[in-house]
């Protein structure tokens, strides 16, 4: 349950729609002694009404690989920030930041093969990015990327916004 009720985003749609607005995504990596946290772009994807994937690439080695073989439950999050906002209306501190965010939990896996240039396409649809004349996906890279869906079991979302809450 989240502490401060009055700012949580209920609803899955609501959710989703924040996840739209974010272009990085924070994952955490379970590691010893400290997780291990790599901002990560990021494409989303809801299937079966609601069931949400993150899909991530990269290179085809590094530290997250070896932890994702370890451990490949991991937490993230992503935000959206809408500014600085101070003076007395904001509190004790007079001092806050508009913004929402999306936590959550789940399995990171490796695409198949066959699945990799779908997965991107997500990606690029997360920012806007289609393929035309002034873009060229290049498919040839494909083969030798990794690319992960994190399988989402957990979300949840917070706003704060100050002028309807404080």
């Amino acid at each position: 349950m989240m502490r401060r009720q009055d700012r949580e985003i209920t609803g899955f749609e609501n959710i989703i729609n924040v996840m739209k607005g974010c272009t990085v995504c924070h994952v955490a990596f379970s590691d010893d002694p400290y997780p291990y946290v790599v901002p990560m772009t990021f494409g989303l994807a809801v299937t079966d009404g609601d069931e949400v994937s993150l899909y991530f690439h990269g290179a085809r080695e590094g530290r997250k690989h070896d932890l994702i073989k370890r451990n490949n439950r991991v937490g993230f999050v992503m935000e959206t920030t809408h500014g600085i906002v101070t003076g007395p209306q904001v509190g004790a501190c007079e001092c806050t930041m508009e913004f929402e965010s999306v936590m959550g939990t789940g399995i990171m896996e490796y695409v198949a093969e066959e699945e990799k240039v779908a997965a991107l396409q997500t990606m690029l649809r997360q920012y806007d990015v289609r393929e035309g004349p002034d873009y060229h996906f290049h498919h040839e890279v494909v083969p030798r990327i990794h690319v992960l869906r994190l399988r989402v079991d957990a979300l949840s979302a917070k706003r704060r916004d100050v002028a309807t809450q404080k």
